[in-house]
């Protein structure tokens, strides 16, 4: 038998199923029609935008990465109570727009950005987080060209990274932003050929949850852009201190202290060095924001034995949850937070792997897992699944189609 992952504190069970926004799960799935579907609670979403600001800062703006989940109806819900939105593609800033998203208020990462991607971002008046010094002189040329002034910032490559990061995103050869030594001699050029020079980017990691590392890692980050400032002779206007805010996925996870974040981030800002003493400071969350506040859901469609394991076949898999499935960068696999949803209190328990109808071993939402004994036709939660889920997995393998996606 392995542990499940932890369920996210705010949900419940009403008549023993599990409920989200007020409705029964299997109430909403028969709404909708059929499964698979990824359900989303404005309630879970406003709740942990509350819980950032009432932790973090006030002189802290928060953005919200849209690359945690793009569903139009949920960055229309997010977008009014967070300060800004971050994108990773001309796509993204497509949707953006096309979702009332102010272009002012976007900033625009990512490596391998294509001209006709800077020029839809330069004419938008996006800030652009410039990756490398070709990039650079990209952007100014198609500024020219336009007759536009770009708003341009740079990602910085910082010497450090973020400890016990899940991914790690500086710290030594990095296909993102610009190595730190390089940094003042392009912010020089930038100013001097005329761009609107927006300050820095510096992102070290993501899906930490030691709250010392994260405090660590943005005191490092506010000294390294200070001596930064100061080799170019030029206060930063902004700087995005990253995100690395993690949830807790497996067995043992445990939620991040973010109040003992803010408390550490509130005293550095009230001490910062005199170059930055008029610069505006944003961290960046994606996952954080959204990741809790969904859950997949799929229907059990066959029950079989194989050599005395117990195999619970559903509608649903790797091809929508990509993630719990644990090939999206895990190393080892281990199973995320799931439930039977329509028996979400039973004590009728056995071991059983859930498993999708993918033509692949890989195709594995839980495995070995104690969970209420099902049966066809009952249904399958997967919780965490607000975040890289429909968006980072591979819908059209095997022919199997999208999920429904529901804001509620």
């Amino acid at each position: 038998m392995k542990k499940l992952g932890p369920i996210p504190q705010g949900y419940a069970a009403q008549n023993g199923e599990l409920i989200i926004a007020g409705q029964c799960v299997s109430e909403i799935a028969a709404a909708a029609g059929s499964t698979p579907l990824f359900i989303y609670s404005k309630d879970m979403l406003d709740g942990r935008i509350a819980l950032l600001r009432q932790s973090m800062p006030q002189k802290l703006a928060v953005h919200y990465a849209m690359k945690a989940n793009p569903f139009g109806p949920f960055l229309q819900h997010i977008y009014p109570m967070v300060d800004g939105i971050d994108i990773a593609s001309g796509g993204e800033l497509d949707i953006a727009i096309k979702n009332g998203v102010d272009p002012e208020k976007i900033s625009f990462a990512g490596p391998g950005k294509r001209d006709e991607e800077l020029s839809k971002a330069i004419k938008c008046g996006v800030t652009i987080n410039l990756e490398s010094e070709n990039e650079m002189a990209r952007a100014i040329a198609i500024g020219r060209q336009l007759n536009i002034i770009p708003n341009l910032a740079v990602r910085v490559n910082p010497s450090f990274d973020l400890k016990g990061s899940g991914m790690k995103m500086g710290g030594g050869a990095k296909q993102f932003g610009v190595d730190e030594e390089r940094v003042p001699a392009m912010v020089r050029a930038l100013i001097d050929q005329g761009a609107n020079w927006r300050g820095f980017h510096i992102f070290s990691g993501s899906q930490a949850l030691s709250a010392d590392a994260i405090i660590d890692a943005q005191a490092q980050t506010i000294n390294l852009a200070a001596r930064l400032c100061n080799e170019i002779g030029v206060p930063a206007p902004k700087v995005n201190l990253g995100g690395g805010f993690g949830i807790a996925y497996f067995p043992g996870d445990m939620p991040l202290d973010v109040f003992a974040i803010g408390m550490a981030l509130e005293e550095k800002l009230n001490n910062l060095p005199p170059i930055l003493q008029n610069t505006h400071f944003c961290i960046e969350l994606g996952r954080y924001i959204s990741g809790e506040a969904g859950v997949y859901v799929t229907k059990i469609i066959d029950k079989k034995i194989s050599h005395g394991e117990i195999f619970l076949i559903t509608d649903g898999g790797l091809h929508h949850q990509l993630a719990a499935s644990g090939n999206f960068g895990t190393v080892v696999r281990r199973n995320y937070p799931v439930a039977i949803a329509n028996k979400f209190e039973s004590t009728d328990q056995e071991v059983a792997s859930v498993v999708g109808c993918l033509c692949t071993p890989l195709d594995r939402l839980a495995d070995q897992a104690l969970l209420p004994r099902a049966e066809i036709g009952d249904i399958v939660a997967v919780f965490c699944a607000g975040a890289y889920g429909a968006t980072a997995s591979p819908s059209a393998f095997l022919g199997q189609g999208h999920a429904q996606e529901i804001l509620l």
